[in-house]
């Protein structure tokens, strides 16, 4: 096995966290966030959001937990300019903040189609196939169910992308037995193990695991 390098500095990590700036916009839905309880993604997440959509050129993005628009607005950047972004949230209230960002940002509002509901009833509707990126940043322990359905959503050579993939650093720590982090940690094997995903986990954030369907 190789030796892994030394773990980069605390300020390292903040410099590369935030090489890729935010604009008021999204610093606007921060705050929205920070209001009614919502973790957003960080900036370097967002960043890879953008990254990867951009990467893909997609056309079709599922996002599973609006929150109030930060992750999205990220990746309707990166999206081609007749992108849709199909987002799914259980917080009708969380959505209304979301559409307040897009809207600010200038987005047309057919490139966004916002469906409030539980995720595991809205995503079965989807059409199979149909998408180039699939994001979750919902229910942990419904994270290899997102999996199951990501699989189904996405084209040969969409990804699918997992926020808090380190869960809060207890993923590394097998002595942390919660069922957040058991289905965290479940779905990092699942994906490893999958034959037909190229997997990447990424220590951005809060851990970013990412897979291209073969």
């Amino acid at each position: 096995m190789s030796t892994p390098t030394a773990p980069v500095a605390a300020s390292s990590w903040t410099y590369a966290e935030t090489y890729v700036g935010e604009d008021e916009v999204l610093a606007a839905a921060r705050e929205r966030a920070h209001e009614v309880g919502v973790v957003a993604i960080g900036s370097g997440g967002g960043a890879t959001l953008r990254f990867l959509a951009a990467v893909l050129e997609a056309r079709a993005v599922v996002e599973i937990g609006t929150g109030t628009g930060v992750s999205g607005l990220w990746m309707l950047r990166g999206m081609a300019a007749d992108g849709v972004l199909t987002t799914v949230d259980l917080e009708a209230e969380h959505q209304r903040l979301a559409r307040e960002t897009f809207t600010e940002a200038g987005v047309p509002a057919q490139r966004v189609r916002t469906i409030p509901g539980a995720a595991l009833d809205v995503l079965p509707r989807l059409t199979d196939g149909h998408y180039d990126l699939v994001f979750a940043d919902g229910d942990k322990t419904e994270y290899a169910a997102y999996l199951t359905e990501a699989l189904r959503l996405l084209r040969p050579g969409g990804v699918v992308a997992f926020d808090n993939a380190l869960w809060h650093d207890r993923v590394a720590d097998p002595a942390q037995r919660d069922p957040e982090t058991v289905a965290v940690r479940d779905l990092l094997t699942a994906v490893a193990e999958h034959e037909g995903l190229v997997p990447l986990l990424l220590p951005v954030g809060d851990g970013l695991l990412v897979a291209q369907k073969r």
